[in-house]
């Protein structure tokens, strides 16, 4: 049996600690039941080649990047309406808002889809972006005297089993030859990460890049630290709840959606200038410096044909959860919606697909 990533907890409670009352998950899994029972699955009818009048979609952009993105780049309006834009970013939120039916699809790292099929919900991955570089790194609090990997024995990690972040930390103690029992994982969302850092109440936390400069700023004279690993999150991905993908008029919107959301990464990645002042600067309250050195570290957006290596990536991530026992095993095949597979990577240069 694996050992428990944390004392004293229940793994089932604490899962529900981070994403929700039991209630609230056992509700969601009686209604994926329901669905199962009425054969509802990923369509696969061909995706319709024009988006029918009146279509509409719900999008997740969170800190209105994809809005942004698009106008600086003068994309144009895609061929559907836009029903709003959600400042939603986290992927407990994401799933909660799918579930409510307040989202139809949503930027993500390849952790949420796997903690939504774990809750009973059923979405699908429709495009990917492949990182090869770190999105993220570790921050100590005030006064740490951790400098690497192996220092983590013994000490209070912030973790979220639904996010990014949470993965990256596992894959970290994993490299180090830490064991879940050589640390305390604290159950946080990332949003939470911060706050944490600052009281004390942890000792490390994940950060994404674009948030350690901020940090530092304010607490690397107080003794808060960086450690920087070689770990990499590898997936960026768009995903949608499986009754938006089986309502053909919705599931053409997405199609039409994703080459918008390559192409403006592409954008962003190759005008740093324009989107450190416009974005990092305006937007973040960044200083400029903050914002370079963030796009320093930014991945060159990959979006691959064939999704053979995310589909390894992903099934190494669920295992990695199944492993220390907050998920069960599964094939994640099933995450993916194949009609939807290489779309992204047609819609932009030949450099951006390998």
């Amino acid at each position: 049996m694996p050992s428990s990533p944390v004392s004293g907890l229940d793994r089932r409670l604490f899962l529900t600690s981070v994403l929700g009352t039991v209630a609230g998950v056992a509700g969601l899994s009686g209604c994926a039941g329901s669905a199962a029972a009425d054969g509802e699955a990923a369509s696969t009818a061909p995706l319709a080649g024009k988006v029918p009048a009146g279509t509409s979609l719900k999008i997740a952009s969170y800190q209105n990047t994809q809005q942004l993105q698009f106008k600086l780049a003068k994309l144009g309006d895609p061929p559907f309406e836009v029903g709003g834009w959600l400042n939603i970013g986290a992927g407990p939120d994401v799933i909660n808002a799918f579930r409510s039916g307040s989202l139809d699809v949503a930027n993500n790292a390849g952790i949420p889809p796997i903690q939504a099929h774990y809750q009973g919900f059923d979405a699908k991955i429709v495009a990917i972006n492949i990182t090869r570089k770190p999105n993220y790194l570790f921050a100590t609090k005030p006064g740490s005297d951790i400098r690497s990997v192996a220092d983590f024995r013994g000490r209070r990690l912030a973790f979220s089993q639904g996010q990014a972040q949470g993965v990256v930390l596992l894959r970290a103690l994993k490299k180090a030859g830490l064991a879940y029992d050589d640390v305390e994982l604290v159950p946080l969302t990332s949003n939470q990460f911060l706050t944490a850092l600052q009281s004390g109440q942890v000792d490390v936390a994940p950060l994404a890049n674009s948030q350690a400069p901020a940090y530092l700023k304010q607490y690397e004279g107080k003794g808060a630290r960086t450690v920087v690993t070689d770990v990499v999150d590898l997936l960026s991905l768009l995903w949608a709840p499986v009754p938006v993908l089986n309502d053909k008029a919705k599931a053409a919107a997405v199609a039409a959606y994703i080459p918008y959301w390559a192409k403006g990464q592409v954008w962003a990645y190759e005008h740093p200038d324009v989107w450190n002042r416009e974005f990092y600067v305006k937007t973040q309250n960044l200083s400029l410096a903050q914002a370079e050195a963030i796009t320093e570290l930014a991945n060159k957006p990959l979006f691959p044909p064939s999704w053979r290596e995310a589909i390894e990536w992903e099934q190494e991530t669920a295992d990695l959860l199944a492993e220390g026992g907050f998920v069960k095993k599964f094939d994640v095949g099933e995450l993916f919606d194949h009609r939807f597979e290489g779309i992204a990577a047609k819609s932009v240069p030949a450099e951006y697909r390998r």
